[in-house]
């Protein structure tokens, strides 16, 4: 892996708790509950994905 992309991922956040924060920033407007699925990550962008009516595949 190159340096670069090493620095990049140490710099912040990751994909998954972002996404994480948005979607509970988006459905409940609390600073809490968006840092508790941030920390979550991808673990609360996937049940939120399987919870949704329609599922995974959005039909």
């Amino acid at each position: 892996m190159s340096s670069n992309t090493t620095n990049a991922a140490q710099a912040g956040i990751g994909l998954g708790s972002a996404i994480a924060v948005a979607i509970s920033w988006s459905l409940h407007k609390s600073i809490v509950w968006a840092i508790v699925h941030g920390v979550f990550s991808w673990f609360y962008v996937i049940y939120y994905a399987v919870t949704r009516p329609g599922g995974l595949d959005g039909g």
